[in-house]
């Protein structure tokens, strides 16, 4: 973990101010997080949500937020499909906290380490969000917002927990054109929830839920919910 006082790069200076503010102010999530019913048991997990200037392939998109540049990227990974839980899933880096784990944010970086290769040192941490519970899979997860000061490279470092790792850029997130909800029928009871198109991966559940409250709480949200009409994007088989 990173403690030094590097800046970031001119063209992220704003989306790190803003992030910087966002975790020191802490407080909690809109509703459709805050309220997602938490499961009898509910171990403790950590996220890593990292940004950063993290590659040299910026968007096409030119955000609406003048914090977000053409070169702001986030760190995701695609779950491997022979995983019993959320297999094929995008997702952020991270697991359970462990025995040996100091808190969120040391599982957060331990996590991130073991399957991305990350280097953790280039990472400054910005804070801890609060928990948002993961019924499905019975875990409270904390968000760790991080900022990546020195990148290093990454890579799938276990082919049985990942199938892909790679940057996102948020103007691509953001991008309406970009956006879409997906929808769970079952037993006559209907899930509707936000997901993201980006490099060929569909964004969506636990993650997409994430990012879109979060880029709501930072207002780099671009208008892209038109209700019944909004376009429904298809689950992967």
């Amino acid at each position: 973990m990173s403690t030094d006082s590097v800046a970031p790069a001119a063209s992220a200076a704003g989306a790190w101010a803003e992030l910087a503010a966002l975790a020191r102010a802490g407080g909690g999530w809109d509703a459709s997080l805050r309220e997602l019913p938490v499961g009898a048991v509910a171990r403790p997990a950590a996220v890593l949500i990292l940004f950063g200037v993290l590659d040299a392939r910026p968007s096409a998109h030119d955000a609406q937020d003048a914090a977000v540049s053409r070169d702001l990227d986030v760190l995701l990974l695609e779950r491997a499909t022979t995983l019993r839980a959320h297999p094929g899933q995008v997702a952020f880096p991270g697991g359970r906290l462990d025995p040996g784990d100091a808190g969120p944010v040391a599982a957060a970086l331990r996590e991130a380490e073991e399957e991305t290769g990350l280097d953790p040192t280039g990472v400054e941490v910005l804070g801890a969000l609060s928990p948002v519970p993961l019924e499905f899979s019975g875990h409270l997860v904390t968000p760790v917002l991080g900022w990546w000061r020195h990148p290093s490279a990454v890579r799938v470092v276990d082919d049985a927990e990942s199938a892909a790792v790679f940057r996102a850029p948020v103007a691509d997130l953001l991008d309406p054109r970009n956006r879409g909800v997906t929808v769970i029928e079952r037993d006559g009871r209907q899930w509707r929830g936000p997901a993201f198109e980006v490099q060929g991966h569909l964004v969506w559940g636990f993650t997409a839920m994430v990012l879109d409250a979060l880029f709501d709480r930072l207002g780099w949200t671009e208008p892209w919910d038109l209700g019944d009409a909004t376009r429904r994007i298809p689950l992967p088989l």
